[in-house]
């Protein structure tokens, strides 16, 4: 690496603060790790990660990923982690895929998942609530190992000035490469966005 004046990319981790509410201990783990499917709709898997500009500092971005077409059906990004990000996310997950009542949504245990707006969003619409055991991201995996690509492919290439231009950026690779142009070996060597035409005209 030194020969060729090769360096790693180092990024400023975020360093989370202890929270002072009781995690939700009601609800079940309805995936139980069971991330397979049989039809686009049917298991969503949400979550926020953090994302860091110069001028704005932290910023977060929440996203949900379709577990049949892996593709990221809905997010939110903001300066301010409440709950409000994570109803967007949904909103607009909704809003463009319009699943029937069949529908799992899972999620941490975060308090933006088990507030009490958010879960009245779910179940107003039908759909049931999955909850992960308290302290295990395996139970999340697959949005999480989304997030990791993000930060790799995208997010760790780049210097956000601000949180304007992380929000471009972001959208160029999740709409505009990741659910369109970015293949997957789980699903055929397709994207997401084929994947999904496919499923619908099936």
């Amino acid at each position: 690496m030194k020969y060729l004046g090769i360096k790693s990319i180092v990024i400023k981790k975020y360093k989370p603060y202890k929270s002072k509410n009781k995690v939700y201990d009601k609800g079940e783990n309805l995936l139980n790790r069971d991330f397979s499917t049989t039809k686009i709709n049917e298991k969503w898997a949400a979550d926020i990660t953090y994302i860091h500009s110069i001028k704005d500092g932290w910023t977060y971005l929440a996203s949900i990923l379709d577990l049949h077409t892996q593709k990221i059906v809905g997010y939110s990004y903001s300066k301010t982690m409440d709950t409000s990000i994570v109803l967007k996310a949904l909103d607009n997950a909704i809003a463009i895929q319009k699943p029937d009542k069949v529908l799992i949504i899972h999620s941490d245990r975060g308090s933006q998942y088990t507030s009490n707006e958010y879960r009245e969003a779910v179940e107003s619409s039908a759909f049931k609530l999955s909850y992960s055991a308290k302290g295990c991201p395996y139970d999340n995996t697959c949005i999480e190992s989304f997030h990791a690509l993000l930060k790799k492919e995208c997010v760790y290439l780049n210097t956000f000035i601000d949180y304007d231009h992380a929000n471009l950026v972001l959208f160029q690779y999740i709409k505009g490469f990741y659910n369109r142009k970015r293949i997957h070996s789980s699903i055929n060597y397709m994207t997401p966005d084929k994947f999904e035409q496919i499923c619908r005209a099936a």
